[in-house]
């Protein structure tokens, strides 16, 4: 914690975490969400958010046991905010009597908790001194148990009847920070020396990555402002060498990157190979992305902005001898990076951006060449985003030949023993990768 954290009180970061959940419960993003809080607050504010949504499940189920009746929302995100950072006291940021009294004292000094203060007083003071037999009613809770809404962890149950433990708890482990090595600067093992010559620890993990020991703010990474590294894990490196590996032609390679930003898959096709990449997204805020990553690494594209699904809006009728498609998806397989997510996701929106990824899929596909490729790829774990959509793509299109390819890649090595290759600590998020090849009609 660094000195201007220790100068706000604590009860000013609970009042903002509680705002941030509020938020989160209504729908926001929690990058949205942080992005309202004041910038003073902030890096304290993430700290405690992302463990209070790894947390949620047990807190709410605490909650039920203390409250007869759920109390309005902005007491109850604040309530819940303090169980879920005190329910656990090895692994609570603070004292759980500071965490208490400084919960207390945020509801007091809050406008629209001021009237509860006194509830969350006594629940909160309950919690204290029943806490073990309290969290001993909640070990028969899932949602408590995994911190997970229940139709994700039966959906889970179902699909990965070998893996869903472990996938639940890699989602509740802090990521790692993996770094993509600039391969037109420099390569992996000069770039581990300096790493170490700097006292920083990392170890190799693939081709083109390092994963550090410890996390840190990309300013303090030497090279990075210079465009010698990326921040990217380790299976999302996975897709511009499967994408162009073994592809020729007689010049340079033609490439769209649909649904490109913020443009880490754009950056590395254009590290390893030389093609002329046309990196699409539907969001001229987020295309601004795309141009910011390329101009810190001295590359060039052409970025349009505009619906993949939509062709004739932005497509010059030239045709693509490689095409990677990253859809848009749950991100289940990030909720480590993004605890929010599973608290955001609905059971019924799988079946919605299946929809929109099979759209996709089409659309694009009539962009290929002959003898083209198509990487499809997205960050899920759900079958219905992965090997599903690829099977039924496949079955209505006879001209599309399946490659090898990762398939679905769970996070964590524990989960799973198709890892990213070459990646020792196995150490990355969940993804799913289908390498699709046009037959000469």
């Amino acid at each position: 914690m660094d000195s201007n954290e220790q100068k706000i009180p604590l009860w000013r970061q609970l009042q903002a975490v509680a705002t941030v959940l509020q938020s989160v419960r209504a729908g926001v993003s929690g990058t949205a969400a942080l992005g309202d809080v004041s910038p003073e607050l902030r890096p304290g504010v993430q700290a405690l958010i992302f463990h209070v949504l790894r947390s949620l499940g047990r807190a709410e189920a605490l909650r039920q046991l203390l409250a007869s009746r759920t109390p309005p929302p902005p007491a109850d995100a604040l309530l819940c905010t303090a169980l879920a950072l005190a329910w656990q006291e090895q692994d609570a940021p603070y004292e759980v009597f500071t965490l208490v009294n400084q919960a207390v004292e945020a509801a007091k000094r809050s406008a629209a908790t001021q009237p509860q203060a006194s509830f969350i007083n006594a629940c909160l003071r309950r919690f204290l001194r029943e806490r073990d037999s309290l969290v001993a009613s909640t070990d028969k809770n899932p949602v408590a148990v995994w911190n997970h809404p229940r139709w994700w962890i039966d959906r889970l149950k179902k699909e990965w009847p070998n893996n869903w433990q472990a996938i639940l708890a890699a989602n509740n482990r802090h990521a790692p920070m993996t770094l993509r090595v600039n391969a037109r600067r420099t390569a992996v093992p000069p770039y581990l020396q300096t790493l170490k010559d700097a006292g920083l620890n990392a170890i190799a993990a693939g081709p083109y990555g390092v994963t550090l020991e410890h996390p840190k703010p990309v300013q303090e990474l030497p090279g990075f402002a210079d465009g010698v590294v990326s921040v990217q894990d380790a299976a999302a490196q996975l897709a511009a060498p499967l994408l162009l590996s073994g592809l020729t032609s007689t010049g340079p390679l033609h490439v769209l990157d649909a649904c490109a930003a913020p443009g880490g898959k754009t950056a590395h096709l254009l590290e390893i190979a030389d093609c002329e990449v046309t990196a699409l997204d539907v969001d001229p805020a987020r295309c601004e992305r795309i141009h910011q990553t390329l101009q810190r690494l001295k590359l060039k594209a052409q970025v349009l902005v505009g619906d993949a699904a939509n062709p004739s809006a932005w497509w010059d009728g030239q045709l693509f001898d490689a095409i990677l498609l990253d859809a848009p998806c749950s991100a289940s397989g990030v909720v480590r990076r993004h605890p929010d997510v599973r608290w955001l996701r609905r059971e019924s929106d799988i079946a919605q951006l299946a929809m929109i990824q099979a759209r996709l899929l089409k659309a694009l596909w009539a962009l290929l060449k002959p003898g083209g490729r198509l990487l499809y790829c997205t960050c899920s774990v759900f079958r219905a985003e992965g090997e599903d959509q690829i099977q039924t793509f496949l079955a209505h299109n006879t001209h599309a030949v399946l490659r090898p390819s990762p398939g679905h890649l769970l996070p964590l090595s524990e989960a799973n023993s198709d890892t990213v290759p070459d990646n020792p600590n196995g150490d990355h998020d969940g993804f799913y990768y289908a390498l699709l090849e046009k037959r000469a009609a």
